[in-house]
């Protein structure tokens, strides 16, 4: 059969050099197939969900043999041919070759971004439901980096819920991704943050700090100066740092994190730099620039209507007024935090700041009261959810023992040894999950309350003995296991 240049009706059109309009069995070719789907299996399934013909898709330029061919895998297409069919079928030629619709990649990081904004003003169950329906998108048509992106979205609503295993397998995943597509540390960083704030919260300070100093040590002695993704990191280390009595450390990184803020393009990472700034600066008894600071964060989420972090800036003021002294405006800003955080159902979030709660409450002589949201919180914390704030909640159940024993106690008469026995056992229980957390600051503390009532109740050398602990924690100030502090960004 020969072919004439001009197509006739019903009749073979050109044939491109390497195809033939003859029918499969007459000039079989061996296909291209991509890993996912064979491009004549994409061509059936398109064309028979469409309701054409082979005919329709063929012509004018092609035989229905042709397509048959195609179609059965048994002709090597040219572009001219697949761009002839994508136009047939009604398809763009990347669409036709790769199996991706158009724009997917775009429409996705459109939603990833809806469901973002749904996660942070308080929708995670929703955004959860997004991110997953995302990931499913993303892997069926291998999109590495935005399915990475919706495995980190999961990881922060189950962050969000109090779900910390499927958090760490989300963001475990999510940097699994990132790392097998070559993706670079800056765009590494918000996973790596992830990590380490899962691990933190679960009582593995230690290990959250090594995540941490290691990915900037990476970024500063490489020159992958990324000034979000430092302040990031930086930012992130100081509650770790502050909860293991690292203070030195903590108020270095804080100092690096305000020096970078100008050159951060987020401005929710600036406010969330604001938000742990204020922590270091109480440490170092400023309170009004710690205020002035959490004043400056709040400012930006509200006007970002971001109300989990809303809620954290409420949460930190009323701790830095808990410090002041400012009892009532502290429990005033705290309940307010616990309402937005209970209201997005935050679970384990809600639970850290009733402990604060319950402090505030028992310095303002509520102590039945603390005692009582104390007990009912325990439930939601364990050694490897939230083991910090439930020794927390141990050192002020034992604490409310003492100041209970003693009142009930006649003058002179010595401890209460119901209320002792009650005290001893809440702090020998914050004692273990502190030291299993590494919370050396808070470690020191417990360790002179314990002593005390050691020695209160005539156990001189327990009391000996516990009060040399807690000056163990405290011999070595501002350090980590990891010895030197990381390198610094270049000036």
């Amino acid at each position: 059969m020969t072919h004439d240049s001009t197509p006739e009706a019903g009749g073979p059109g050109p044939v491109p050099d390497g195809e033939s309009g003859l029918a499969p069995d007459t000039e079989p070719s061996a296909p291209t197939e991509p890993a996912d789907e064979p491009i004549g299996r994409r061509v059936l399934r398109l064309r028979t969900d469409r309701g054409l013909t082979q005919r329709q898709v063929a012509e004018p330029a092609y035989t229905p043999a042709y397509i048959s061919t195609l179609e059965a895998g048994r002709v090597r297409p040219s572009e001219a041919a697949l761009r002839h069919v994508a136009e047939r079928l009604g398809v763009t030629y990347e669409e036709l070759t790769t199996g991706q619709p158009a724009h997917l990649a775009t429409r996705l990081r459109l939603r990833l971004t809806e469901a973002q904004r749904g996660l942070t003003t308080g929708a995670a169950e929703e955004a959860a439901v997004l991110y997953e329906e995302l990931r499913a998108e993303a892997e069926r048509h291998g999109l590495a980096a935005e399915q990475a992106a919706a495995e980190l979205g999961l990881g922060e609503c189950a962050l969000e819920t109090g779900e910390l295993p499927d958090a760490h397998r989300h963001f475990e995943a999510a940097e699994a991704l990132l790392v097998a597509a070559g993706a670079p540390l800056p765009q590494r960083a918000p996973v790596v943050r992830a990590r380490a704030v899962a691990h933190y919260l679960s009582g593995e300070l230690r290990y959250a700090c090594y995540l941490l100093e290691s990915a900037l040590d990476e970024l500063n002695t490489s020159g992958l100066h990324d000034p979000d993704a430092l302040l990031l990191l930086y930012t992130a280390t100081i509650a770790p740092y502050m909860d293991m009595g690292a203070h030195a450390r903590a108020a270095q990184a804080a100092e690096l994190a305000l020096s970078l803020a100008p050159q951060a393009g987020d401005p929710v990472l600036v406010a969330k730099m604001h938000r742990s700034v204020a922590r270091t600066l109480l440490a170092e008894g400023r309170a009004a620039e710690a205020d002035a600071s959490l004043s400056k964060a709040a400012e930006l989420y509200q006007r970002l209507q971001i109300r989990t972090e809303l809620a954290h800036c409420h949460w930190m003021r009323g701790y830095v007024h808990a410090q002041n002294g400012r009892l009532a405006d502290a429990e005033r800003e705290l309940r307010t935090a616990r309402d937005m955080l209970s209201a997005k159902r935050a679970v384990l979030y809600t639970t850290q700041v009733e402990v604060e709660l319950a402090d505030v409450l028992r310095r303002r002589g509520s102590s039945d009261e603390a005692a009582v949201l104390l007990r009912a919180l325990l439930g939601d914390l364990n050694p490897e959810r939230g083991a910090v704030h439930a020794a927390g909640a141990h050192r002020l159940l034992g604490i409310i023992a003492e100041e209970s024993g003693a009142a009930g106690a006649p003058e002179g008469s010595g401890p209460v040894t119901a209320a002792a026995e009650a005290a001893e056992e809440h702090y020998v229980t914050a004692l273990s999950l502190l030291e299993r957390a590494g919370a050396a600051g808070d470690l020191a503390d417990l360790c002179r309350l314990l002593g005390d009532l050691y020695r209160r109740t005539g156990r001189i050398d327990a009391a000996l003995d516990t009060y040399r602990t807690g000056l163990g924690h405290r011999a070595a100030p501002g350090t980590t296991t990891l010895g030197p502090a990381p390198a610094e960004p270049p000036v």
